[in-house]
């Protein structure tokens, strides 16, 4: 019907999914006041329709024409319609003649405030669970005689004029397909209710004027509204102009107008509107006027329905909150604009969550050079482009609890980067989120320090600390991109000791640059699938540092052992290096160099401690015995500095 792209509402997931003629009934993610609505009285057989009385034929007609470049047989008034057309559309202008006046839109009672209160997605209390049995009814309706046939049956199961826009939507939703062959080619679409019931196709003009004359027949006051939608197509920063390109419905329930779009409600199409898929929306029942908004902007200000109202200038300039982003809990992002300017080469976005959230991010479709973490009811996201110009940012989220559920894109903004911060070096092998947060407490991760994503540290070292539930199994990696040390030589510069449930990683770095340290964690003791639960970012400016690795360790380290000294791996020559442990449970243990035993004692503090001649050696090795002497365990492996 429309000359642009921008038609449909294109999902990365939807909320339900479901077949054509069926509906999934299940639970409904609904994050709002949960208070069902009173039914109205029985209205018995009483039809009463509202929609413009003083309105001549050829102007209902024309309002079913929202692009001047496309005009069906519709538009050319009552005179072309033939045998059953005819019928329909004589009995729908009878209905008309017997309606009371619209009632006044303009009225502060039908105005809802902007921006949102986020108390409520929908524009009245309601609980979706209340339709559950009308839904299943509605979606299984398989009249195509005529459109007043499918009112009479869809309304042997409704009551209340709630119910009865319900079981319309709910039909519409489930039955009418997008026609993407009519959208490229108009010529061979058609908008008119009765050719729409019979294809079982249309685009949005037909879904709507479809919806209107169906409300008619049921006695619910509806409109057919035009404007811009940021739909199929849509970019961040977008200019509308020109014809308006979408078609959704105003109703009347409950003293007030309430916003609907069964397009958008039925399913979504591809990025090359070529193929469209059944996937029922209810976001787009009787939505929030303020949450609307953000992606339909009606041609006539006043069916915004808002207080203030928006300017096409402001609708351009505001980011779109997918339908997705409420479907998942989230409530508000920061900023709220589409298009960003990023300060020093950085940009910040915060979003905000109703319980714990997981998160994604694509920076021109990677996940690179973004710094994100978890919040207690949200995300905070840092961005570093690492070119000027031009970039696209896409963030995807999902209820921490649905474990199977795949990752819905809710926002998408353009970056504007001006400069580059090149300080900020992001390592490819880094974790997100990063940082404590309640996703490694869930882990078993807790009270970890520093609190922080990011560790400065000047002289490349560094110590994280947490405590560990119970069962827990853990182990450390360090990464860096700008490094040739091979991955288990890496490993030697973390150095894990525990003591109880108190567990402390010390990092001693190997040289200047930025690292990902990444802790993973598994709390089966059969299994060795361990994931990622905590990850920081190291970051050390100097670049005189150069700590050699930990001393390597043997399978007879217990996490309950401590070293205090040496800590380094290499160990100089010709010299008398000092060693302080604690080993509880051993009866014997001692150091070896160039074939010299050098015993250590055990200290009235509960430390084996002694000396040991590196001359003459390549190596030292601590060995241990748990037995009295009889069985010896290697423990520890030093090297010795070669002149």
């Amino acid at each position: 019907m429309f000359s642009t792209a921008q038609v449909e509402e294109e999902q990365v997931q939807a909320t339900v999914r479901q077949p054509r003629s069926t509906i999934v009934t299940g639970e409904t993610r609904y994050y709002g006041q949960q208070s069902a609505v009173v039914s109205e009285p029985d209205q018995g057989n009483h039809i009463a329709v509202a929609i413009h009385p003083r309105q001549t034929t050829s102007e209902i007609e024309k309002e079913r024409s929202f692009n001047k470049g496309f005009q069906d047989d519709g538009d050319q008034g009552p005179s072309l319609l033939q045998g059953q057309d005819l019928h329909e559309f004589q009995d729908y202008e009878e209905e008309r003649s017997s309606l009371p006046d619209e009632p006044d839109l303009y009225g502060r009672q039908n105005l809802y405030a902007y921006p949102w209160d986020k108390t409520s997605l929908k524009s009245m209390p309601i609980d979706l669970q209340q339709f559950k049995k009308l839904d299943a009814y509605a979606s299984k309706v398989n009249v195509t005689s005529s459109v007043k046939d499918l009112v009479s049956v869809l309304l042997q199961e409704a009551q209340s004029d709630l119910e009865k826009l319900r079981a319309i939507w709910i039909w519409i939703c489930c039955h009418i397909e997008y026609d993407v062959k009519g959208y490229h080619d108009k010529t061979n679409s058609s908008c008119k209710p009765a050719d729409v019931l019979r294809s079982g196709k249309s685009v949005c003009a037909g879904y709507a004027g479809l919806f209107r004359q169906m409300c008619s027949i049921a006695g619910i006051q509806c409109r057919e509204l035009s404007g811009y939608s940021k739909g199929h197509g849509y970019k961040p920063g977008h200019v509308f102009q020109g014809d308006t390109d979408h078609a959704w419905n105003a109703v009347f329930l409950h003293g007030k107008w309430h916003l609907l779009d069964s397009t958008w409600g039925s399913g979504t199409v591809d990025d090359s509107c070529t193929k469209f898929t059944f996937r029922y929306n209810d976001f787009y029942f009787l939505t929030h006027p303020a949450l609307f908004v953000t992606d339909h902007f009606p041609e006539d200000h006043e069916w915004q329905l808002l207080e203030p109202r928006l300017t096409l200038q402001q609708f351009e300039c505001n980011i779109r909150f997918r339908s997705e982003f409420y479907a998942e809990g989230l409530v508000a992002a920061t900023p709220a604009t589409a298009v960003i300017q990023t300060e020093n080469g950085k940009a910040i976005i915060f979003v905000e969550s109703r319980s714990p959230t997981l998160f994604l991010f694509k920076l021109n479709e990677a996940e690179k050079n973004c710094l994100m973490t978890l919040q207690s009811n949200g995300m905070k996201l840092e961005v570093y482009p690492q070119q000027t110009g031009t970039h696209s940012l896409k963030i995807y989220s999902k209820l921490f609890k649905d474990t199977k559920e795949s990752y819905s894109q809710v926002l998408e903004y353009s970056l504007k980067c001006s400069s580059v911060d090149k300080s900020i070096c992001l390592p490819k092998d880094l974790i997100q989120p990063v940082g404590p947060s309640w996703l490694s407490e869930q882990a078993g991760i807790l009270k970890a320090l520093p609190s922080g994503p990011t560790i400065h540290t000047d002289d490349g070292r560094c110590v994280v600390t947490f405590t560990q539930t119970k069962d827990l199994h853990f182990f450390a990696t360090l990464k860096s991109d700008n490094s040739r040390i091979p991955e288990d030589m890496m490993r030697r510069h973390v150095w894990k000791t525990c003591q109880g449930n108190q567990a402390e990683l010390k990092i001693h770095l190997p040289h200047a640059g930025h690292f990902a340290l990444l802790i993973w964690a598994n709390q089966t003791s059969d299994s060795d699938d361990h994931h990622c639960a905590l990850s920081y970012l190291l970051s050390c400016p100097n670049k005189n540092v150069t700590w050699p690795v930990f001393p390597q360790r043997f399978m007879n380290w217990e996490d309950n052992y401590e070293l205090l000294a040496p800590l380094a791996g290499v160990l100089p020559a010709n010299c008398q290096v000092q060693f302080k442990l604690r080993l509880p449970g051993i009866s014997q243990a001692k150091a070896e160099c160039g074939g010299k035993s050098h015993p250590l004692t055990l200290s009235g503090g509960g430390f084996w401690e002694g000396a040991c001649n590196t001359s003459g050696g390549e190596k030292v090795v601590v060995t241990i015995s748990k037995d009295g002497g009889n069985s010896l365990w290697y423990l520890l492996e030093y090297k010795v500095e070669i002149h």
